[in-house]
């Protein structure tokens, strides 16, 4: 995780809040990130992340969609 992200997620009360982390790579998907964020911001509630490989990220639509659906976010006969 970019130390940009470490700034951001101590700089800020996640307190009651949900995390949910995203990224995109060139091979080490989410690598220690969503344990780094857990020990940041442990009073959050931290969702499965998605990882997509940046030589994919023009065919990852369904994968996204797939993983907002099984997180609750999307539901495709809603269009939401």
């Amino acid at each position: 995780m970019p130390m940009a992200m470490f700034t951001f997620l101590e700089s800020y009360d996640f307190a009651g809040k949900t995390v949910i982390p995203f990224c995109t790579h060139e091979g080490s998907a989410l690598g220690r990130s969503e344990r780094d964020i857990a020990e940041l911001v442990p009073e959050a509630e931290l969702l499965e992340g998605l990882a997509i490989r940046g030589s994919n990220v023009d065919r990852a639509e369904d994968d996204v969609v797939s993983w907002l659906e099984g997180l609750g976010f999307y539901n495709p006969a809603d269009g939401e």
